[in-house]
């Protein structure tokens, strides 16, 4: 059986993606990034809860600042990459989720009273918006480069509050020389699936 999205949508958004690891000088727009967010916000997660913040790190200053939170061998192309993006989970989601959520106003009280209930589920659902995120900035044309190697709480404390927990940071941008490694290796199907 075949895939109904094109071939070439499957290569740009899969086959021939990988993490970004330089990146040209051409800049990202508001423009780019609210048309990645204009497609990525129609992504599923438990209850709608839409627990995802993006962080656009734009000016020197705070790029400068970010870049000292970076592994050392994350720095150089998270100061090089033309736009960088904090994705955090807002661990106070459930405040939106009488708006988000209208067919059940009361799971924000039934389900989500408790900050540590909420904090696994605005971790766990932000994760899943965060992938959206990335395959979005494949469909505009550009090149991600998600990094969790960073100190997080450094990050949190720097750019973020108590109520956002840093979860990865991804450079953006149109993809430079030698942008990708190798690709690794990957499980097949009758490693991961198990029919029961």
């Amino acid at each position: 059986m075949s895939l109904v999205l094109d071939p070439a949508a499957q290569d740009l958004l899969f086959r021939e993606a990988r993490t970004a690891n330089t990146f040209t000088d051409e800049p990202v727009t508001d423009e780019q990034v609210q048309a990645i967010y204009d497609l990525v916000k129609y992504g599923p997660t438990a209850f709608n809860q839409t627990p995802l913040r993006v962080t656009l790190v734009r000016s020197p200053e705070a790029r400068e600042r970010l870049v000292r939170h970076m592994a050392e061998g994350n720095q150089p192309k998270t100061a090089a990459a033309p736009l960088v993006a904090i994705l955090s989970a807002d661990n106070e989601f459930h405040e939106e989720l009488p708006h988000l959520f209208p067919a059940m106003p009361q799971v924000k009280d039934l389900f989500f009273a408790e900050r540590p209930v909420r904090e696994n589920a605005a971790t766990l659902n932000a994760a899943l918006q965060a992938a959206y995120f990335i395959i979005g900035v494949r469909a505009a044309g550009l090149a991600a480069g998600p990094m969790t190697g960073f100190d997080y709480e450094g990050v949190r404390k720097e750019f973020l509050d108590d109520d956002h927990t840093p979860l990865m940071v991804v450079n953006i941008g149109r993809p430079g020389p030698d942008a990708w490694y190798p690709r690794s290796p990957r499980l097949e199907y009758d490693q991961v699936v198990t029919t029961v």
